[in-house]
């Protein structure tokens, strides 16, 4: 690509930060760039039309994990970590609504539920018997018990008689938070470039020099932020995660309020605009899960709409209006990886699925390796 004088001094020259990728992660770190070096030129590649990976394609769950969830990570890190991690995702949920304005994301804390097909009535069983375990590990976060017991009020088909019930979860329009970041971004004077990829980086003695698709430029410091992608990039413990989804057409006066977790947080479900978004399913195949590519599969497509038909809307008539797929990254540990490369490229990835819980705090902290 041939660039102008206009499009090299002013987008490409005397950059001093440079992220990849304008999601949840990226556009945070940008903005903590900003107020930790007010005059700094901050540049931000994004190698979509839209953020890729998850940031604009996800549920939209402010959740810090269901109770099998918890139950999960107590079998695979010690309690000590899992009480740090629900802190970091608690903290990061407060961080997002204080940065953007509830409003502005269409925060609704309308609790989460945890359903238990009736074929898992002894896993269901297991879960209830280590609720008073769990509250009291997270006894220090919050003020009461966070999960309890409530019956089946939304009448849900094939379940065990009781949801497992957390007050404390919210939910966002994941649309509306991510166009409140990135009129963020631009009011802060930072530079986002759209459908430019990078494809290598090579750092020198003072600078680091980026190739794109189109052009070359250099910068003194290098923001990696782009999650499932990451591996294209960095050398990380980062895998990548596709998680497919779907939603139906509107059906008037529909009554399932709240956020909807099933099979380990596999599934997930909510009402939004009485239609159901539902995803999940990559457990199905998690070999073929494992893609940096968007797609849809039908194995996944199938087993969502029989969930639907049997379970959540059972006797209740309904269309698939719109599918799609997101990436997440993913890893053996639910630890982000926040680290410094070298010594001018920085890397935030590895969200496990809890971007909207973590993004923001983990672009923060990603920005303050700079200092």
């Amino acid at each position: 690509m041939s660039l102008s004088f206009w499009e090299i001094e002013s987008w490409l020259n005397h950059v001093d930060f440079t992220v990849v990728g304008s999601g949840i992660v990226g556009l945070s770190c940008a903005l903590e760039l900003r107020r930790l070096h007010p005059n700094a030129k901050i540049l931000i590649l994004e190698k979509g039309m839209f953020p890729q990976g998850a940031s604009t394609k996800n549920a939209g769950f402010a959740c810090f994990g269901s109770l099998s969830e918890i139950l999960d990570d107590l079998n695979h890190h010690s309690e000590e970590e899992v009480l740090k991690l629900v802190h970091q995702r608690v903290q990061g949920i407060q961080y997002l609504r204080s940065n953007l304005g509830d409003k502005a994301i269409d925060y609704q804390e309308l609790g989460g539920y945890e359903l238990f097909l009736k074929e898992d009535q002894a896993f269901y069983e297991e879960c209830v018997a280590q609720i008073p375990k769990v509250n009291q590990l997270l006894q220090p976060l919050f003020s009461e018990g966070v999960f309890s017991l409530k019956p089946n009020a939304f009448k849900f088909n094939g379940i065990v008689n009781n949801y497992s019930f957390n007050k404390f979860e919210g939910q966002i329009d994941t649309g509306k938070m991510m166009q409140a970041l990135i009129k963020k971004a631009y009011s802060e004077n930072i530079l986002i470039i759209n459908n430019c990829q990078l494809i290598k980086y090579t750092e020198q003695a003072n600078q680091v020099t980026l190739l794109t698709h189109d052009f070359e430029f250099n910068t003194n410091y290098l923001m990696v932020a782009t999650n499932g992608f990451a591996q294209q990039l960095v050398q990380e413990e980062v895998l990548p995660a596709r998680a497919q989804v779907l939603m139906t057409t509107p059906m008037p006066n529909m009554e399932i309020k709240g956020t909807f977790h099933l099979d380990k947080g596999y599934y997930y479900f909510r009402n939004i605009n009485d239609r159901i978004l539902f995803g999940g399913g990559r457990n199905l195949d998690f070999k073929t899960e494992e893609t940096a590519k968007f797609g849809l599969t039908d194995l996944v497509q199938e087993r969502l709409e029989t969930l639907l038909k049997e379970v959540i809307l059972k006797d209740i008539h309904f269309e698939v209006e719109h599918r799609w797929s997101g990436i997440m990254g993913v890893g053996h540990q639910k630890k982000p990886i926040i680290k410094a490369i070298n010594n001018r490229v920085f890397c935030g990835v590895r969200l496990g699925g809890m971007g909207i819980a973590i993004g923001s705090a983990v672009g923060k902290d990603l920005a303050n390796l700079t200092t």
